[in-house]
């Protein structure tokens, strides 16, 4: 009971230590999982920075949350350097291997196999994780790579306990995770899920972290690693190459950046298709007036704008090295205000009336995390492996889990992929592209308040933080936003899906008779992790979604 009272505390961005007389800065970290947040809070108390921490977190999350991320995945760093006030995003998504191409996830007729782009090694592009990790602790760190990466190597090395959560998520892919034998004898437990309290220990994994910490990127992408990587992957049917991880560079890119009322909105680009939408749906939030609007009509316009968004997503956006994303007109004022003017408030509009795609509609795993220190360094982080456990496949003597980003290609234009959304051309498999994303971390800023956020979900995710910047917006507190009920429309299914508590009874009959076909999700999504400081009073507080197992800590 205490333990829980305890973690309360810190959800609340409260501890024990802390002087509520005193506006001394406080450094802060959420994360999706207790034992990461714990290396984070330790980094910065070894006189790390945000950026140190990042790279702690980010490894043990790998470690301890192999269903969500890992050294076999890619994510999205957005850090905020407090020294010049500047912005940067660390762009370490997955590109395709050179001898991907784009029917091959396709049969003779042209017809998407299924699960081919979600299991085995076929399904994985090259990690971009291990390299954005090695680019973030030179370029920003304070401490050494080995310094950093120590947590995660002892919590490999010791390993960490089956939670009720694991088990839902390994009961899931256990199909798949038996197919690669080096996965199941890590992961499952006598080829079956493993008891609650059972250890997961990774000595693979941990050898390969500390030839990371060594050698630096060249530790993962040259040598024995990479060699048992591409011998692994091959056997069993993949096709990495050498010269597929060798060749591997991250992207350091601008991040998108918005205007809402007071707020500055500062989220990913390209391959994210997060902040253009995120971009697109406030600024057609506020063309609209929002905030004068009654809730059900506030909710009706959210839809609405979502929809078109997604729309956009699924007709414009690619990795921006390939292909000509038209940024600067999808993020300004006066296209959103050409998406408005169409926006019935007394009825919806059908998505098969909205210009776009010719597709055929059908009937999560990612993590995130969010630091800043006391001097002001920030990053907010999305990390992912795609589908739960990703590939679900191994490479033998490696402990790497890889990915199955590939997924997020559009293996067919108009054709769903696993979380049913849609892609064109934009979006097709090409060697060394990477592929369109949802993961949105993300950071709004006014002279009086600062939010770092971002959270996992797959196509949910951008409207996730969507209404967390509207309930930062409204004055909310960091608990009531990562527990806010949340409800999602993404053009295409034509549907709105939502969590119970999302309308109230009277608001559904409204948005049924407006047209809107709702769909109760029966149960949570998402796994928020905030951070938000009070200029004025110099307080910081933290949360971590009540629908995960992670853990805020302020200091």
């Amino acid at each position: 009971m205490l333990k829980i009272i305890f973690i309360f505390l810190f959800s609340l961005g409260l501890s024990a230590c802390d002087d509520y007389d005193s506006p001394k800065p406080q450094h802060a970290v959420a994360s999706a999982h207790p034992i990461a947040t714990q290396a984070g809070i330790d980094i910065l108390n070894q006189g790390g920075n945000a950026f140190d921490a990042a790279v702690a977190v980010s490894a043990t999350l790998a470690v301890v949350e192999p269903y969500s991320s890992g050294m076999g995945g890619g994510g999205f760093w957005l850090l905020h350097l407090a020294n010049d006030q500047s912005d940067v995003m660390i762009d370490g998504r997955e590109v395709a291997p050179q001898k991907a191409h784009r029917d091959m996830y396709l049969d003779q007729s042209g017809n998407v196999i299924p699960k081919l782009s979600i299991d085995g090694p076929l399904s994985a592009g090259i990690p971009g994780q291990p390299a954005a990790l090695a680019h973030i602790s030179k370029k920003y760190g304070k401490l050494s790579l080995q310094e950093v990466l120590a947590p995660a190597i002892k919590a490999a090395q010791q390993g960490f306990k089956v939670s009720k959560y694991y088990q839902t998520m390994a009961g899931f892919r256990l199909q798949a995770l038996q197919a690669s034998p080096a996965a199941a004898e890590i992961f499952l437990e006598d080829n079956k899920v493993p008891a609650i309290g059972y250890t997961i220990k990774q000595p693979d994994l941990a050898n390969t972290l500390i030839a990371l910490a060594e050698q630096g990127a060249a530790g993962f992408y040259k040598g024995k690693v990479a060699g048992a990587l591409v011998t692994g992957t091959q056997t069993a049917g993949g096709i990495w190459s050498l010269k597929d991880l060798a060749d591997y560079k991250i992207a350091t890119r601008k991040p998108i950046v918005g205007q809402f009322g007071e707020f500055k909105v500062t989220s990913v680009a390209p391959p994210s298709s997060g902040g253009i939408a995120l971009v697109t749906m406030l600024n057609i939030l506020e063309d609209r007036k929002w905030s004068t609007l009654g809730l059900v009509d506030r909710k009706h316009l959210i839809i609405e704008s979502m929809r078109r968004a997604y729309r956009d997503r699924a007709m414009y956006l690619g990795d921006s090295d390939f292909v000509s994303v038209p940024v600067a007109r999808l993020t300004s004022k006066a296209y959103a205000k050409q998406l408005a003017v169409d926006i019935d408030m007394s009825k919806m509009t059908p998505s098969n009336r909205l210009p776009g795609l010719d597709v055929e509609a059908k009937g999560n795993h990612t993590t995130h995390f969010s630091i800043i220190d006391r001097l002001g360094n920030r990053v907010a982080a999305t990390l992912s492996v795609n589908y739960p456990f990703g590939s679900c496949f191994v490479p033998p003597g490696t402990g790497v889990l890889l990915n199955d980003e590939m997924d997020d290609f559009s293996a067919k234009p108009g054709k769903p992929n696993a979380y049913g959304l849609v892609g064109a051309k934009a979006n097709e498999i090409q060697p060394g592209k990477r592929m369109l994303s949802s993961m949105s971390p993300t950071f709004i800023e006014s002279d009086d308040k600062l939010a770092i956020l971002g959270t996992p979900g797959g196509s949910r995710i951008i409207t996730m933080v969507l209404h967390s910047i509207l309930n930062v917006v409204d004055g909310k507190s960091a608990v009531e936003v990562v527990t806010a009920p949340r409800f999602h429309h993404q053009y295409l299914p034509d549907e709105v899906q939502y969590e119970e508590g999302s309308f109230s009874a009277e608001e559904a009959n409204v948005l049924v008779l407006r047209g809107h076909r709702l769909r109760n999700l029966k149960s949570g999504y998402g796994n928020m992790q905030l951070v938000i400081v009070d200029k004025k009073t110099k307080q910081t507080t933290a949360a971590s979604d009540p629908r995960g197992e992670g853990l805020a800590i302020v200091e």
